[in-house]
């Protein structure tokens, strides 16, 4: 198991590196298995295939936000807590911006690796609520997940192009995006409530 683990490491190490300093489409399985001095047969059996290991880029990233979650924000309001989570894995991933930059001009025109792209960003933001403690489970999880892909989607434009140390631009656009996103959402509520007095009042009637 250690091995096979350390095989995914290396392959992972070598796609990012690969793919920061040439266009994504353009790197092959091969060139990762030789850059990671791994078999194809190796490559294989930790990953299958290029969005494998997209996915197990995704999972590390998640996963360094994941182990730093607990419970230092309890108590803060819900969207504190979402921008705070948001931020950390912004800043997990700044390393591979320029490999991830790649990545996303690869994905544009590529209806395949945009619908792969999508389910990994929908698996990392459920991931993302759950360490804000915001429940991602049933029809309204579902609703949050989609609107929070959405959210970081936009915000990962500006993150791509800010080249500040403390990423003051893109700490903007999240604390907007979030405070718009609140406001739907306290709209959507409003709007709930509307609905269930007319529809008792109906009932009444």
């Amino acid at each position: 198991m250690t091995r096979k683990t350390d095989h995914a490491a290396r392959a992972l190490d070598a796609a990012l590196e690969l793919a920061a300093t040439r266009p994504w489409r353009s790197v092959s399985l091969g060139d990762i298995a030789r850059a990671a001095d791994l078999t194809l047969l190796q490559l294989h059996a930790v990953y299958a295939s290029k969005n494998a290991i997209l996915d197990g880029l995704s999972a590390r990233i998640d996963g360094v936000v994941l182990a730093d979650s607990g419970s230092d924000l309890d108590g803060e309001p819900a969207r504190d807590r979402l921008f705070d989570v948001l931020m950390r894995r912004l800043e997990a991933q700044a390393p591979q911006r320029d490999a991830l930059r790649s990545v996303a001009r690869a994905t544009c025109g590529d209806p395949l690796a945009a619908a792969a792209a999508l389910c990994r960003l929908q698996r990392s933001m459920r991931w993302m609520l759950e360490a804000a403690g915001i429940d991602s489970s049933g029809p309204a999880g579902r609703l949050r997940t989609r609107a929070l892909v959405l959210l970081y989607a936009d915000v990962m434009r500006v993150w791509f192009a800010d080249e500040s140390p403390d990423l003051g631009k893109t700490m903007v656009a999240l604390d907007r995006r979030l405070d718009q996103a609140d406001r739907a959402a306290t709209r959507l509520a409003g709007f709930g409530r509307k609905a269930a007095r007319r529809e008792g009042e109906t009932a009444a009637a």
